[in-house]
């Protein structure tokens, strides 16, 4: 069965993925620092954080199940929640890049 990638893309996805998803909670941290700063009450603030927290934790710009059978369905997730863009995939096969865009026209 083809499952539109290589076993390269697969030993590039793994070596890619945790820089992707620090560059990701980097610009997270970075929002709730501004959440955190901003004129309301402190209890509004924490409030807000934790619904953030809550909702930021299960993207898979911070954690995904790493499997063979899952590595378009994240790189359709990172795309989508901007933790990284097309141009990130340049490396990545045209079979890779092909799959990739025809979920994302499909179910984007």
């Amino acid at each position: 069965m083809n499952d539109g990638f290589t076993k390269k893309d697969w030993a590039l996805f793994r070596s890619k993925l945790p820089d992707w998803q620090e560059a990701y909670m980097e610009r997270l941290c970075r929002e709730y620092v501004k959440l955190l700063t901003k004129e309301a009450d402190a209890s509004d603030r924490f409030w807000e954080l934790d619904q953030r927290i809550k909702r930021d934790k299960k993207k898979a710009g911070v954690q995904v199940e790493m499997s063979r059978s899952n590595m378009i369905f994240n790189l359709m997730s990172l795309l989508q929640e901007g933790a990284i863009h097309m141009e990130d995939l340049e490396e990545f096969s045209d079979e890779l890049k092909e799959t990739v865009q025809f979920f994302l026209r499909r179910f984007s």
